[in-house]
């Protein structure tokens, strides 16, 4: 990526020059955007935080991405069917950078640099989205409730150098991310504070191990 990049740098570019992105706002609670074919729509999320949801033929609801500032979405990274809708919900207030993939490379009349910058820091865009893909399917693929709480844990506890950390999910939406019953997860994780494994003071969760 390019040094002192930053979305605030995208953002103020843009407003001025670039007419092919769009910023917009959204409260929370509601739907940011709907995953479509053949539409190569990319975003950013520049303030507040999101999920990427969907809901299968039974309604049973599973939370596939969640998402926070800086964080890339879009259909570029899924393969989008008629039985695989998905959407992206905000969690709190938003703002999120829209365009699409294929205008990435063409300038601007006015020649703004916001291609130019884009072009160059998209190859580590994309592989913090890889990463961030390749968690999620190794939470998927723990046999046991206790190995994806735990698994999933850690990888929080990483990203903060802490072993301290707030939880980005509600204990609902915690369930439905790692596709698991609520009721099963909250008896794992007492059984797992009674174990000294974690400590647990409402979403914050501490590692003693």
């Amino acid at each position: 990526m390019l040094e002192g990049f930053t979305i605030s740098d995208f953002v103020k570019d843009f407003s001025c020059n670039c007419r092919k992105v769009q910023q917009k706002s959204f409260k929370k609670n509601t739907v940011i955007t709907t995953y479509m074919q053949n539409r190569s729509q990319f975003c950013i999320l520049v303030s507040g935080s999101a999920d990427l949801i969907r809901y299968n033929l039974n309604g049973i609801k599973t939370i596939v991405e969640h998402f926070v500032t800086n964080d890339l979405f879009g259909e570029i990274f899924y393969t989008i069917n008629l039985n695989n809708e998905l959407f992206v919900l905000a969690k709190e207030d938003c703002t999120v950078l829209f365009f699409d993939y294929n205008d990435i490379h063409t300038k601007c009349k006015k020649d703004c640099k916001f291609h130019a910058t884009l072009s160059s820091s998209l190859p580590e865009l994309i592989l913090n989205k890889v990463i961030d893909l390749n968690l999620r399917i190794e939470v998927l693929t723990k046999r046991t409730i206790r190995e994806k709480i735990l698994f999933y844990f850690d990888s929080l506890s990483t990203r903060k150098l802490s072993k301290s950390f707030i939880l980005p999910f509600s204990l609902t939406d915690l369930a439905d991310y790692l596709s698991i019953d609520r009721s099963a997860m909250m008896r794992e994780m007492k059984v797992l504070k009674e174990e000294g494994f974690i400590k647990k003071n409402k979403n914050k969760i501490t590692l003693l191990y």
